[in-house]
């Protein structure tokens, strides 16, 4: 075979792998942009919104799936890794706040490595729900959501592999820190509730 022919092969084989690519692009940002709302809308109160966009990004992480299926090559890539982390996210702090069951990697169709990233931004979210709890003055909510925190922070933990298998260990770090950042939150409002609690007695004595 001639190297010309065989150059015109590659160029085939390359042509389809970059319309792939570009197709996977395509629907990775349009999944991010779905997680992001749905996680708005969460934070708004807006359930059925939430579960809308939430459909959506699900139908859009499973037409990526059979679109790079005989592609490993594109479908373990960094954009398609941080696609599906965004849509764990959502899926996992919309099961929180409608109070279902988490689902696992293989009912979502996502890589278990992308699932476990997922987890460590889910804490970073629950943290915003807590600060908004803590706002609205809801303390006991808010401790309930820290509990939990504690809980997801120590499954995380477990997930204790090399980086070639799940690079977690940036993950785990920023929620420890999340975590610490979290309970200095709560006590100094324990502790505010505390003091106003006391001068309220006082005052009434």
């Amino acid at each position: 075979m001639g190297l010309k022919k065989i150059v015109s092969e590659i160029r085939a084989v390359l042509d389809e792998k970059d319309a792939l690519r570009e197709e996977a692009l395509k629907l990775t940002r349009e999944i991010v942009r779905l997680g992001g709302d749905t996680i708005k809308a969460l934070h708004r109160g807006e359930i059925g919104k939430a579960e809308e966009r939430l459909k959506l990004a699900r139908e859009k992480v499973a037409q990526l799936r059979k679109r790079l299926a005989d592609h490993p090559d594109l479908y373990f890539s960094g954009y398609v890794q941080s696609a599906h982390q965004e849509f764990v996210e959502a899926t996992l702090f919309y099961s929180y706040i409608a109070g279902r069951d988490f689902p696992s990697p293989g009912e979502l169709g996502v890589p278990a490595a992308d699932y476990a990233l997922g987890i460590g931004d889910f804490i970073g979210e629950l943290r915003r729900h807590f600060l908004r709890l803590l706002l609205e003055g809801k303390l006991g909510k808010a401790e309930e959501v820290y509990r939990f925190m504690e809980d997801a922070y120590e499954e995380l933990m477990t997930l204790e592999y090399p980086k070639g298998l799940v690079n977690i260990r940036q993950k785990q770090d920023q929620a420890r820190h999340i975590l610490e950042r979290t309970l200095e939150d709560l006590t100094r409002a324990k502790l505010s509730k505390s003091l106003e609690e006391k001068l309220e007695k006082t005052l009434k004595d």
